[in-house]
């Protein structure tokens, strides 16, 4: 679905988010009552809004609470209670249990699989396109029209191409259609299931599902929880934020607003975006192609995962830069070591990153754009006429185009051409995990040697993130303009880049 619209989905979901953030907030500590109140603040009265029934309504609402606290969802052949667990998540400190992402199955349509069939704009014309490009037989004139024969389909869509009406066409679930992986498929009722052993997180299937059914563990009342306990808490932002919260919201205005909501302070993650752009250079010039033929990065999990998974001969071969969100955690945690870091972004394969044993230490919460719009609501913040903090000013421009595809090889192309301009760096960029796959099957045929490749899961680079509310071709435009304004330019310009060493320790 595209981002940017404003749907049924995207408000039950904000407004899940604005609760969960108006009981951290508040003084009443009866979270077990408070959260079994909420479906029936959100979905007042006794008609349904959304679907058939006010109480499957509300049944999704609390499953959506408890994920939106980090709780699992319940077995609901036994009786259970939304604030079942509840103070299991009440508290500074808690990371994301497995798994990350999550299926409400009654909140599921059971939506069909890949099937093409004949609609009624057939006109039975005489030439027959449609059978005659079918390599399967598959496809027969019934009554005067066209009749897809779905045992047969091999779904290459054909037919679709030759028929002179566009009266042939596709139908698939959108989460697994949206899915890189092919990490989705059926359960024997029909309803969505996850395979876990390929699913890398990306969230793309959480925006793509129409029906809201598929959702993702969330920290905001852990976040919220840590402030009112006195914690110093830094806000490290993407540098995909800019224009997330709206046209005449600046990034000075977002610095105000974090403050407002409790943080001490807010960071640039284009910083740490800035030692990861050194320390790539620094690999590609070392390695490639004395060592090794070609160089990805490492800066998307699940792109980095994704190639883990299904070409683990190429594992070797992808940086061994730790990320920006870690490199600027670890910053922030080296000068105020009992701070808790935050991490805004518009990414859920974040979260899963976060919640690895090596990396709790660097980053406590991890929360997206959407999260944190949430909690802009539940304090009722007027971002547009904030008044503007001190700019952020620390990330260069070539780091804050991280946020956007080809941005990462293009801050380690720049950085390399600067240093070496003798050297010609080759690129290539993909973006999907679908695209990335097609990548590195380039790569293996040895198509790519001599390579800087860099990998996005998600389409259009991080500004396409699950946790995103902005158009993305948008998005991509704001963020090339910001990322033309600091007078610091390339990665170099940092200056940070002196303590590379200090926090780059796998």
């Amino acid at each position: 679905m595209p981002r940017g619209v404003y749907n049924s989905v995207t408000d039950i979901r904000r407004r899940i988010f604005t609760a969960i953030a108006e009981m951290a907030y508040s003084d009443d500590t009866d979270y077990a009552r408070r959260i079994e109140e909420i479906p029936y603040e959100i979905l007042p009265g006794t008609k349904a809004t959304y679907r058939n029934s006010i109480f499957l309504e509300r049944a999704i609402i609390g499953e959506r609470l408890r994920l939106g606290m980090g709780l699992p969802i319940r077995e609901h052949s036994e009786y259970g209670k939304i604030s079942d667990g509840i103070e299991e998540s009440t508290i500074a400190k808690k990371y994301y249990d497995d798994p990350l992402i999550n299926i409400i199955k009654f909140a599921c349509n059971a939506c069909p699989e890949k099937k093409i069939f004949v609609t009624n704009a057939c006109q039975g014309c005489l030439s027959h396109q449609c059978t005659e490009v079918c390599p399967r037989d598959a496809i027969h004139i019934v009554n005067g029209r066209s009749l897809v024969d779905q045992e047969k389909c091999i779904k290459c869509g054909r037919c679709m191409d030759a028929c002179p009406y566009n009266a042939i066409t596709k139908i698939e679930r959108p989460c697994a259609a949206s899915c890189g992986m092919d990490a989705i498929t059926s359960d024997e009722e029909g309803k969505a299931v996850i395979n876990y052993d390929k699913c890398v997180s990306c969230g793309q299937c959480l925006v793509n599902c129409p029906f809201g059914a598929i959702v993702d563990k969330g920290q905001i009342f852990q976040t919220i929880y840590a402030m009112k306990e006195g914690h110093e808490v830094i806000a490290a932002i993407a540098p995909a934020f800019v224009g997330q919260f709206g046209p005449k919201v600046t990034p000075d205005k977002v610095k105000s607003a974090l403050k407002q909501l409790g943080f001490a302070d807010v960071v640039e993650v284009a910083i740490g975006a800035d030692l990861c752009t050194i320390e790539e250079a620094e690999d590609f010039l070392n390695k490639v192609p004395e060592k090794q033929p070609f160089m990805a990065t490492s800066c998307c999990p699940a792109w980095s995962v994704m190639a883990k998974k299904n070409f683990p001969q190429f594992a070797p071969y992808i940086s061994m830069a730790l990320t920006p969100m870690v490199l600027t955690g670890r910053l922030i945690k080296k000068d105020k070591p009992n701070a808790k870091v935050v991490f805004i972004g518009p990414c859920a394969a974040k979260k899963l990153e976060a919640s690895r044993r090596s990396i709790r230490s660097d980053i406590d919460f991890v929360l997206t754009f959407e999260e944190v719009m949430g909690m802009f609501n539940a304090k009722k913040i007027d971002l547009a006429n904030i008044a503007e903090s001190d700019p952020l000013t620390e990330g260069s421009n070539t780091g804050r185009g991280f946020a956007v595809s080809g941005g990462v090889a293009k801050a380690v192309k720049d950085l390399i051409n600067k240093q070496h301009p003798e050297i010609d760096v080759k690129v290539q960029a993909a973006e999907g995990l679908k695209n990335c796959k097609s990548m590195l099957m380039m790569a293996k045929a040895g198509r790519l040697n001599g390579y800087l490749l860099e990998g996005m899961a998600c389409p259009g680079g991080c500004v396409a993130g699950a946790g995103t509310l902005q158009p993305i071709t948008k998005s991509s435009a704001l963020i090339k303009k910001y990322a033309n304004e600091n007078t610091r330019i390339l990665a170099d310009d940092s200056d940070y880049g002196h303590r590379l060493e200090e926090v780059s320790e796998h």
